[in-house]
């Protein structure tokens, strides 16, 4: 089993999370690839108080598609320390958090790894390296080629959520939501809890409008969208219930009513997570083959450096990526990778 991951942005907390979890027993056997500028894992390390030694390979080093055994780091030399401000955006963090990720992700297309991981970005930095950069989603699709997009989730041991849209305005919800978008959204939580190990999830599709439209009194969608939906899914045979007020729908999660939420924008579900477990939460990107997973939370910019980054949701984060990859093989074996690799540019609109 090996997991890839990627330094997230190296001015955050990122680095430091990255040495804590290698130091952890969690990943004795899952012989992680560590993608990123080895000085800056220095630095997590100085920053976590922590010694490690593991062996440093250059990316053309995998064209023979082979690994060492044990763990080792993937050394891109993309992002010196020298040339960061702990706590603050910027080009250089942003470029090297970008080239890490599709560097991950090659690495499990590659058959190289089981699961693609990552400590936190900026996304404000990787905006600043790539202007048209989006969300984790778009980049995956870009860097990967995906025939389909996937979708996040989020994790906890008592609820996951799902969502319908994620990364958009606000403003921009509602005109986004369809019966076809929140249908194939249904089908697709069913899909990745049950490779989770979770047969036949019970999924609570929440309202948009407050009191799930009041009758029609605040808006039209939930009666015309999202109740159609629900119907379209129940005659395919899940076990979905909705729409229900999201000031309620968590409640009747958290009290063992649903195994997952359908949200339908991005904090919708993502606050009500937080606060039933900011320290545990991981987000799964799912629908691309392997799982590509990271803690729900932020790089943490207030305590850069400090040695107080919590490495609960991060440490969730690698056993969540490690046991779907065991539960879901790839399978098909490694392949050797040309040369140059890693420094491909990713086309697309990410």
């Amino acid at each position: 089993m090996r997991i890839a991951l990627a330094i997230g942005d190296a001015a955050g907390i990122g680095p430091e999370l990255a040495a804590k979890l290698l130091a952890d027993d969690l990943m004795r056997d899952h012989q992680p690839i560590v993608v990123g500028d080895a000085r800056v894992l220095r630095m997590g390390m100085e920053h976590a108080g922590i010694t490690l030694d593991i062996p440093v390979i250059a990316p053309d080093d995998l064209a023979v598609g082979q690994l060492p055994d044990g763990p080792v780091m993937l050394d891109l030399q993309n992002c010196a320390p020298d040339d960061l401000r702990l706590g603050e955006s910027s080009v250089v963090a942003g470029a090297a958090s970008l080239q890490n990720l599709a560097t991950v992700l090659r690495l499990a297309q590659a058959g190289l790894a089981d699961a693609a991981m990552f400590t936190p970005f900026n996304k404000h930095a990787m905006r600043l390296a790539r202007p048209d950069y989006v969300d984790e989603i778009g980049f995956i699709d870009a860097t990967l080629g995906a025939a389909r997009s996937g979708r996040e989730f989020n994790v906890l041991d008592e609820v996951w959520n799902a969502r319908v849209t994620s990364h958009i305005p606000l403003r921009e919800v509602s005109d986004r939501l369809s019966v076809e978008r929140i249908l194939g959204s249904i089908r697709l939580t069913v899909e990745v809890m049950e490779g989770a190990g979770k047969p036949a999830p019970r999924i609570g599709v929440a309202a948009l409008n407050p009191h799930a439209g009041d009758g029609r009194n605040f808006g039209d969608e939930d009666d015309d969208i999202i109740a159609p939906a629900i119907q379209k899914a129940l005659a395919e045979g899940f076990n979905v219930t909705g729409p229900v007020p999201s000031d309620t729908v968590f409640v009747r999660a958290t009290r063992g009513e649903f195994d997952a939420v359908l949200t339908m924008y991005h904090d919708q579900g993502q606050i009500a997570m937080k606060l039933i477990g900011f320290d545990r939460g991981v987000t799964l990107i799912a629908g691309y083959g392997f799982p590509i997973v990271t803690p729900a939370h932020g790089s943490a910019f207030d305590i850069a450096g400090q040695g107080k980054a919590d490495l609960g949701a991060t440490r969730m984060a690698a056993k969540l990526g490690a046991d779907l990859a065991k539960l879901n093989p790839p399978g098909g074996g490694a392949r050797a990778l040309k040369p140059g690799w890693a420094t491909e540019p990713v086309g697309g609109k990410a």
